[in-house]
């Protein structure tokens, strides 16, 4: 898989060698069920068309430039969403420089210079995808912003326990702790690539860390895991229940959220204790 930067300095150059392709559309941060399922069904219209797929997405996060959110709680790095990609069959990944001049495209801009002339045949997109300057392009729009050059196909809603799947309540989730349920969101438990030293894991830039409190996690390099558990809470993540610490457990790790622990209080002899359990059995 290609991985290309995109800007406009150098869009004209991209756009001269520009061939056919489809492309689906969006931030795709977590790349939790939604956005698998739009990129699968933009693969099954490149196969039809026997042409390539791509998938365009933007950074930094367009809420960072339009809403003024300095702190903005990504779920993964791009390193992680191409690696992704790559496994769900894509064949370019457009990254899109995300800033003032872009937002202020108009829509009918935005589909000609970002789609129409980098040779998108058919777009592929959630049902609330928008684009162009206040988000005035819409799936119902695409085509007709094309100048009917561009095919659409618009991906309804994907939910779980009747409420939408998306990046949004991803976070909502972690910053509350609820680690447990993101399986059901993005198809496997919450992972987030660390720094290993002694007892303290520094997370790598652009991962967020569950609420403060104390985790089931499993802890992996390439070669080991082991389960244990970490205590979180401003300073970052530290290791609780490992004397002494293998020396495998330094360098890059992964962190793999099981489940929050419940602290309980306990009576030992005539002095209590705090023990903590799993959340769910």
């Amino acid at each position: 898989m290609e991985t290309i930067y995109l800007n406009k300095e150098n869009l004209a150059a991209y756009q001269e060698v520009a061939s056919a392709k489809v492309m689906a559309l969006g931030c795709f941060d977590g790349l939790h069920h939604g956005h698998v399922k739009v990129i699968q069904t933009a693969w099954q219209e490149a196969k039809e068309r026997q042409v390539s797929l791509s998938v365009m997405s933007f950074f930094p996060h367009p809420k960072t430039i339009m809403g003024g959110k300095a702190c903005f709680h990504y779920l993964m790095p791009q390193s992680e969403k191409e690696k992704r990609f790559c496994e769900l069959g894509v064949d370019t990944f457009y990254l899109v420089e995300f800033d003032r001049d872009f937002a202020g495209l108009s829509s009918q801009e935005f589909v000609k210079e970002y789609l129409v002339n980098l040779g998108v045949i058919h777009a592929v997109a959630g049902y609330d995808f928008s684009y162009g300057s206040r988000g005035a392009g819409n799936m119902d729009t695409l085509n007709q912003d094309s100048g009917d050059r561009i095919d659409v196909t618009t991906v309804d809603k994907v939910e779980y326990n009747g409420e939408k799947i998306s990046s949004t309540r991803i976070r909502e989730l972690l910053l509350e702790g609820n680690v447990e349920e993101l399986p059901y969101l993005i198809g496997y438990s919450y992972e987030i690539k660390c720094e290993g030293a002694g007892s303290v894991l520094t997370p790598f830039s652009h991962f967020t860390l569950p609420a403060p409190g104390r985790y089931d996690v499993i802890l992996k390099n390439k070669c080991k895991s082991i389960q244990t558990e970490v205590t979180v809470n401003e300073k970052g993540v530290t290791l609780t229940s490992i004397d002494p610490i293998p020396s495998w457990l330094e360098g890059n790790l992964t962190i793999v959220w099981n489940q929050r622990m419940k602290a309980e209080k306990v009576q030992m002899g005539k002095k209590d204790h705090t023990i903590f359990r799993p959340l769910f059995v």
